[in-house]
């Protein structure tokens, strides 16, 4: 059985919430429990707007639970920390992302990938240890375990960093792993919109040499100007593609409607690493017998598959290296470039983030926006 929160939480939250799959929202009075021994307590600054936020209010992903408080890139300040807390006290800048718990036994949690772990908790929309459903940080206050809280430099502006808790780690962790994060290398980013404008970011961070692979030849500008990308590709360019074909040690894929993965892996050189960071919308296409059979029409699909180049995934980081990628980015400076907005402006900004008319993140001014009805 769902518990109620209102049985379970003595500590009454204000927020905005979807109540059913129209993904309007609306303001939301509802309860959070009392800060644990080993729980953190923020008041809400900011909470940047993710598609992931979108799909879920819609119900897209097939999960949804109303009354559903969106919101898992959040960041703001103590304001209560339980006895047996180590790493924060009250006042401290902090954030939380994607994830509120884990199982903290299992193998993957063992290796601080408590983002593979078979019972994550998400930070909005699942179920928390003691049955209840968790809320997200279009509100104003999270009462978060510690270990599940990222320290937040001085130097880092919060409405900026806010992003970094979803898309700075999706796009850092398997630049870490896939072994694209060494100097000098050429990587591809797919995609610039918000997770593609902090691939860039990063990478160049890295010292590598980076090409934006894009539909849009009118993000050329921004691309190779504002986000010092040393080269633009326009991927339905034939002449570009082809003078590209095995120049690249990795891509990061970001965009959710590419299905046909064959001209990203022309692409690469032997030995190289496509990573997808996004779930597509739809499945990909890669039929089977092509990998198989040699042939007039599909040699080159084969000849590229047995260079040993690599289709991967990554799925966000661990609380470990989500912190590692915060101190990159204070030592480095980087941040989200972001359009702040109200609270009240959400269902707009909703309208625009499927129209793509955002350059490249909406963050929500919680805490001098949020305004209780009660």
């Amino acid at each position: 059985m769902v518990k109620s929160s209102e049985h379970n939480h003595p500590v009454k939250a204000f927020g905005w919430a979807a109540r059913d799959s129209s993904g309007h929202l609306s303001p939301f009075n509802f309860f959070r429990r009392s800060v644990g021994e080993k729980d953190v307590a923020l008041k809400v600054l900011y909470c940047g707007l993710c598609h992931y936020d979108l799909h879920q209010t819609k119900n897209e992903l097939g999960n949804s639970e109303y009354p559903m408080v969106p919101g898992h890139e959040i960041v703001g300040e103590v304001t209560e920390v339980g006895s047996r807390v180590t790493r924060f006290k009250v006042g401290d800048k902090a954030g939380v992302g994607c994830m509120v718990g884990s199982c903290q036994s299992c193998e993957n949690c063992a290796r601080d990938l408590e983002n593979y772990c078979r019972k994550m908790i998400r930070t909005f929309n699942s179920k928390d240890h003691d049955g209840t459903t968790t809320y997200g940080g279009f509100s104003d206050v999270m009462v978060v375990d510690e270990h599940f809280v990222v320290a937040i430099p001085d130097n880092l502006p919060l409405a900026g960093v806010a992003p970094l808790l979803c898309i700075g780690i999706t796009a850092y962790s398997p630049l870490k792993y896939y072994g694209l994060d060494k100097p000098g290398l050429h990587l591809g980013v797919v995609g610039l919109g918000g997770l593609g404008h902090i691939a860039v970011k990063f990478a160049k961070a890295m010292g590598l040499k980076v090409t934006v692979i894009s539909t849009s030849p009118g993000k050329r500008e921004d691309a190779l100007e504002h986000l010092s990308a040393n080269s633009f590709l326009v991927s339905r360019d034939p002449e570009q593609t082809q003078s590209a074909a095995g120049s690249m040690d990795g891509i990061i894929n970001t965009a959710v409607g590419i299905r046909d993965l064959v001209p990203l892996i022309d692409l690469l050189k032997s030995d190289g690493k496509l990573v997808m960071v996004t779930a597509p919308d739809k499945p990909l296409d890669i039929p089977a017998a092509l990998l198989l059979l040699a042939g007039e029409n599909n040699f080159r699909l084969l000849l590229m598959t047995s260079e040993r180049k690599m289709v991967g995934g990554s799925l966000i980081g661990g609380m470990k290296e989500t912190q590692e990628m915060i101190d990159f980015a204070s030592k480095h400076n980087i941040t989200s470039d972001v359009e702040v907005i109200p609270m009240d402006y959400v269902n707009v900004a909703n309208e625009r983030l499927v129209k793509g008319d955002v350059r490249y993140r909406f963050v929500i001014d919680i805490g001098n926006t949020l305004k209780s009805t009660c």
